[in-house]
């Protein structure tokens, strides 16, 4: 019975968002208990308190594509979309364009970096973070980060890490810069 219900919002998912789950798919074949505790602990990226939305989406771009080459970036930058992001913003951070980026999006994406990075620059960052949303909205920012990476992370060492995509934001396909974190 569960198998049979999970299977069916897999689905669901996969034709809401044009996303292959596939090897979420295999997760439950494998193992029932397993699938429901990564969906349990995935939760995490959509905690989002203190910080508006736009930076909370750029670090969790940040996040994903530091492990992506396409698709869960497409689902990403799709789902913030329908959450109202601005798809200026989205292109900014994809494209590495900080011009572009508003001032609290740069602050996110620029944290998000020196983080993965393990950047000393990432303390003083850290703090303006506090500063601008306080401790909730650095929670929220770090906990983004940290889910973003996890499903792509998992797609590949599952072996479904295969095929890159370019990246649509808003009809436009945006050349995404790997900038050095």
């Amino acid at each position: 019975m569960w198998k049979w219900l999970i299977r069916n919002r897999l689905a669901a998912f996969e034709k809401n968002f044009g996303y292959d789950v596939s090897y979420m798919r295999e997760v439950l074949e494998i193992d029932t208990a397993a699938f429901l505790a990564f969906a349990r602990v995935a939760k995490i990226s959509r905690y989002r308190r203190g910080v508006p939305r736009e930076p909370h989406y750029a670090a969790k771009l940040v996040g994903t594509l530091a492990e992506d080459c396409g698709p869960c970036t497409q689902l990403n930058v799709t789902m913030a979309l329908r959450d109202g992001v601005d798809p200026r913003m989205l292109a900014a951070v994809l494209a590495s364009d900080e011009r572009a980026m508003s001032p609290d999006v740069l602050l996110a994406v620029k944290f998000a970096r020196a983080t993965l990075a393990h950047d000393p620059a990432a303390d003083a960052l850290r703090d303006d973070v506090v500063k601008r949303w306080g401790p909730p909205g650095l929670l929220s920012i770090g906990l983004g980060l940290t889910g973003a990476r996890m499903y792509p992370t998992l797609k590949y060492a599952l072996g479904y890490g295969k095929a890159c995509q370019r990246v649509v934001v808003d009809g436009t396909p945006v050349s995404v810069v790997r900038s050095a974190a």
